[in-house]
């Protein structure tokens, strides 16, 4: 992928949703906006990470807050523009490349309209490859790199920078910011150099997410299992196809949190899965006995579709298939697993090493 255009645009957003892991916001709101900024501005130039000059400043943008909440107050195309703009100030140097903090939902495309806008190209990575709800989240963390400054902006035009001693604090006070200006924002921050990228991102995730979304697109085409073609290009496992038949689901401090029973349908009649989540799918427990936990990736899929699921779009009575899929193995060192394994989130459990 040489370039994101109006013609790719559709499969990426699907393929990043599905990466998203039920997190990283609606991919629908981000590929509106995406559109219309590429309609105005032009293709994007995608770059690989082995092409970027090692002195090279890469900006990863994103939105940050609750999904839920950007369902109902959608955001108008420039607040992360504007985030770039106020980092570019208080650096007093200007960005050279983005890049997508992750590779998911809305977050994937966001940073597609940002790069549209500053007329920037787009680096083929990402720094989670997938979606995790937090700040320090990110695999530059583990190679020292700072997730301060922090430029913040909202839908009003209203910027912040943050300094922090470190990248907990960040978050910490960010997302502070972020319940005050209506748990929807806009985030610059991750500033990267060139020679950093090989160890602070995921490679080609762009590429992985349009050739995902591509595959479930050619599979409903031909009348063939989009779920089955999706969980091929993943490498994943089957965790369970089924019925949602209760969500409970809040906003709180920022986030979206809860958990949904999904009971199953057909050969896996009479099994129940339960799924927590805090913006993403962090544990699955079958019939009492966890199956997947984060760092892996916890995928749900339309089960007619294949098209992606968000935390925030699973209600009573959906027909789902739920996925899980190895993360980069970074995260499960003891230095990833700090940052986001499952008892980080609170859950009284180790990380099950995938396919365990």
């Amino acid at each position: 992928m040489r370039e994101i255009t109006l013609d790719n645009l559709d499969d990426i957003a699907r393929g990043a949703g599905i990466l998203g892991t039920g997190g990283g916001g609606d991919p629908y709101i981000g590929k509106l906006l995406a559109r219309e900024a590429i309609r105005k501005h032009g293709p994007v130039r995608v770059v690989d990470i082995d092409e970027v000059a090692p002195d090279a400043m890469v900006v990863p943008v994103s939105g940050m807050g609750a999904p839920t909440v950007l369902l109902e107050r959608v955001p108008n195309g420039g607040e992360e523009l504007a985030a770039l703009r106020a980092l570019e100030k208080h650096l007093g140097r200007s960005a050279t490349h983005i890049a997508p903090i992750e590779v998911g939902g809305v977050n994937s495309m966001l940073p597609i309209a940002c790069a549209a806008q500053a007329g920037l190209p787009i680096v083929d990575g990402d720094a989670m490859g997938r979606a995790f709800p937090e700040a320090q989240m990110v695999l530059p963390g583990l190679i020292g790199v700072t997730n301060s400054p922090m430029a913040l902006a909202d839908v009003k035009g209203n910027t912040i920078v943050v300094e922090a001693v470190d990248n907990h604090a960040s978050e910490r006070i960010g997302r502070a910011v972020c319940v005050e200006l209506g748990c929807q924002i806009s985030a610059a921050d991750t500033v990267l150099r060139g020679d950093q990228l090989a160890d602070g991102l995921v490679p080609a995730t762009l590429t992985l997410a349009e050739r995902l979304g591509a595959a479930v697109r050619e599979a409903r085409a031909a009348h063939t299992d989009p779920v089955a073609a999706a969980c091929e290009m993943l490498d994943g496992i089957h965790l369970l196809t089924g019925k949602v038949v209760d969500v409970s689901r809040r906003t709180e401090g920022g986030f979206a949190r809860g958990r949904s029973v999904i009971e199953g349908i057909g050969d896996a009649a009479g099994q129940v899965l339960e799924l927590d989540f805090q913006n993403e799918h962090l544990l699955a427990t079958r019939d009492g006995a966890v199956v997947a936990t984060t760092p892996d990736l916890i995928c749900v899929l339309d089960s007619e579709t294949g098209d992606p699921v968000t935390t925030e779009g699973l209600r009573y009575g959906l027909r789902v298939s739920v996925l899980a899929a190895r993360c980069d193995p970074r995260w499960t060192s003891p230095g990833g697993l700090a940052l986001a394994g499952p008892r980080y989130f609170g859950y009284e459990v180790d990380y099950l090493p995938f396919g365990s």
